[in-house]
């Protein structure tokens, strides 16, 4: 019996010490690191400063801690790190270098469990590593395990950690957003998936950063600089748009969209990063600056930085940084292209949130990043991260853009009407730029203004009217002539509808005490919301008498039938221009506005009770508000809701009628979801959008 033991024990000490298996634990993982929705990733999603668990599988015999040692091997590229497996009890995240320790609960030696950690500035990216086992016998190396590396908002010591567990849910976790276009006084919500977990955006997404121009230039260095949150924002930004590499998206703003896709047409993130990767990373046909902006808010939340997609009303492009914006009028109202400098009705960008150890703690926060191709920073196009701050305090001797995006919300608006080549009038306006910045609030599918986040504002204003009309009133816009004379305004009687007329009213004062013979035009041109208004579509002219001190209101009306086949989803840029018959003077008023589409609704059945693989059935209703029948298709979409799309044709539908269309889904995540359609039709420039917000439950919930 004591020789049997003895053999047993020579046969221990000389048997091969081998890992069969490492198992990456992934389920739980997932769960800890708060990435259990890229389950369906080929490769384990973690954040770094975490630790994370694997588990061993030995094979031969037990692992020996007198007599054997373990050592774990992280690579990046050619960068690697090699560390000792420890018997520490806990695994530091705010060390500056990667460490390991043994499972201290349960220290199984057959099947050893190891918690591993990286740094909390550890460079994003694909990392592989393996596990080496040392005995008597020597060296003996595992296959090498791999996985994606993200920032880590959560983690304290991340330059990205932002404190509160609602904003990290919304602006990282959350798959659907609300882009905000139109005007200021009237703008329209639109629905975006950012679809950040869908299958094959990871791999698009870090696919990007490995072939940015930093990376094929040097990849030591760029693996190096992966660590900071700052180089990261400034290659994504560059990386969106196709101007300088293989960039995702190609702009286009003429209206020829025949080699690609209307912008418009777009509803999510995930067809455009998917294109993109399936093509050899030729650039997607086309975007604009919401697609450019909501494109990159995916990749940034992707790779764990906090994003949040913005929008600016009334944005000015300074070409000649005077932080001053020209507009020209004719004598008739019709506003002209004379000026290099132009006003976005809305321009998109995105914020994300860092701390900026390179400007000092004053400017951590919010920065503002732009990846719709303007003006080159560096020599390519991309913009920011300029600090929020930064832009409201002009800090304009720091980096990266600020001046840009501080004249792109602050600039001054100068006015003038030209007759036979001359200015004959001229009026400055301080307060249109910029005048509401927002993005969606956290938590709600509604709009929150951050316009103080930027700039000192006055008291907001609840009256529908347009900025561009605060140039009448008191302000004459002759250059020689007294302000007190004669004041003219715009005013829409309330926010235009598809389908209704646009009823406005001009309210005309003459404020000497002798009579006046005025002429007046009325010019209306349809405007797209980055460029200078197309030619006139609808104009009225005549004479007014006015009495001493006389104040009248001139009522107008503009028919669907003629505005209908023109407009779409452009903009209608509307102005008056008086002429006082006996001096001359003349008096411009002017009012940007949109015309707001119809919707789409959803309505779910059983909306209370909508469980994770559980087929759901919803439907989506519209009713024609236009004046002649319609036909177009229909497109339904929700990540994690449905895989893919569903389609379906809608014909003739006349003027006042209803269509009804039932569709089924089964969801695959739970949690807050988007259902969104959207009705593209054939014989209109105009996308109908809808949208519905759901919550998934897991399968186990009782419900009473």
């Amino acid at each position: 019996m004591q020789f049997s033991v003895a053999v047993s024990l020579i046969v221990f000490l000389l048997a091969d010490l081998l890992i069969q298996n490492v198992d990456l634990e992934k389920s739980e993982n997932l769960e800890i690191h708060k990435t259990e929705d890229f389950s369906d990733s080929k490769v384990l999603v973690l954040r770094r400063g975490a630790p994370f668990k694997v588990t061993l599988q030995l094979g031969g015999r037990a692992f020996n801690p007198h007599t054997d040692s373990l050592r774990i091997k992280i690579l990046l590229g050619r960068l690697y790190s090699i560390m000792p497996v420890t018997f520490s009890k806990t695994v530091s995240s705010s060390s500056s270098s990667w460490k390991a320790c043994f499972d201290p609960k349960d220290l199984n030696l057959q099947n050893p469990s190891i918690f591993l950690s990286s740094p909390a500035s550890a460079p994003v990216g694909i990392y592989r590593f393996a596990m080496y086992v040392s005995s008597k016998n020597g060296w003996h190396r595992s296959r090498f395990s791999t996985f994606v590396l993200v920032c880590n908002p959560w983690c304290r010591e991340d330059a990205v950690y932002i404190p509160f567990e609602d904003e990290r849910e919304e602006y990282v976790l959350n798959t659907s957003g609300l882009l905000f276009m139109g005007t200021a006084v009237n703008n329209v919500s639109r629905p975006w998936s950012f679809d950040q977990y869908e299958p094959g955006v990871l791999e698009a997404c870090l696919n990007l950063l490995q072939i940015s121009p930093q990376h094929l230039k040097n990849r030591r260095v760029d693996y190096l600089n992966r660590n900071n949150p700052v180089y990261i924002s400034r290659v994504v930004s560059a990386m969106i748009n196709c101007e300088d590499d293989h960039g995702i998206l190609k702009g286009n703003w003429s209206g020829d969209f025949k080699q690609g896709v209307n912008p418009t047409m777009w509803t999510g993130s995930g067809d455009i990063l998917l294109q993109w990767a399936r093509s050899g990373f030729s650039p997607v046909k086309y975007g604009q600056c919401w697609v450019y902006a909501a494109v990159m808010c995916t990749v940034m939340r992707v790779l764990g930085i906090p994003c949040r997609v913005v929008t600016n009303f009334n944005s000015a492009h300074d070409t000649n940084a005077n932080l001053v914006i020209e507009e020209y009028y004719s004598e008739t109202g019709q506003k002209l292209k004379l000026s290099k400098d132009s006003i976005w009705n809305f321009h998109v960008w995105v914020e994300c949130w860092m701390n900026r150890r390179d400007l000092g703690s004053g400017m951590d926060g919010w920065q503002v990043l732009d990846p719709t191709p303007q003006e080159r920073s560096g020599g390519v196009y991309c913009c920011g991260p300029a600090p929020v701050k930064a832009i409201k305090d002009r800090h304009i001797n720091l980096p990266y853009d600020i001046p840009f995006v501080y004249a792109e919300v602050n600039a001054d608006v100068h006015t003038v009407i030209i007759s036979q080549g001359r200015a004959i009038s001229y009026h400055k306006d301080k307060d249109r730029v910029g005048s509401l910045i927002c993005t969606k609030a956290v938590g709600f599918p509604r709009l929150q203004n951050i316009t103080e986040n930027y700039k000192y504002t006055k008291s907001p204003t609840s009256t529908l009217r347009s900025h561009s009309s605060t140039m009448s009133g008191d302000s004459a816009l002759s250059a020689g002539a007294s302000p007190k004379e004669v004041s003219v305004s715009l005013i829409l009687d309330k926010a235009p509808l598809a389908g209704q007329p646009i009823s406005f009213t001009m309210k005309i004062t003459n404020k000497q005490s002798v009579p006046k013979r005025m002429n007046v035009h009325i010019n209306a041109q349809v405007k797209e919301y980055n460029n200078s208004p197309s030619d006139t579509f609808w104009e009225k002219q005549g004479i007014i008498h006015l009495a001493p001190r006389e104040v009248t209101l001139l009522q107008q009306q503009i028919h669907p039938d003629e505005y209908e086949s023109v407009v779409g989803d452009n903009l209608i840029n509307l102005a008056v221009v008086l002429e006082d018959m006996a001096t001359h003077e003349r008096y411009l008023a002017s009012d940007e506005f949109n015309i707001t589409s119809p919707k789409l609704h959803i309505q779910v059945e059983r909306e209370t009770s909508i469980v994770l693989h559980k087929e759901q059935a919803a439907v989506v209703a519209f009713t024609n508000p236009f004046t002649h029948n319609i036909s177009g298709e229909v497109i339904v979409s929700g990540s994690g809701l449905i895989q893919g799309k569903l389609h379906c044709r809608i014909s003739a539908l006349p003027p006042g009628g209803t269509v009804i269309k039932r569709f089924t889904f089964t969801p695959r995540m739970a949690g807050a979801k988007m259902l969104q359609a959207t009705l593209f039709l054939s014989d209109i420039s105009t996308v109908i959008t809808g949208f519905e917000m759901v919550v998934v439950r897991k399968a186990s919930t009782t419900y009473y």
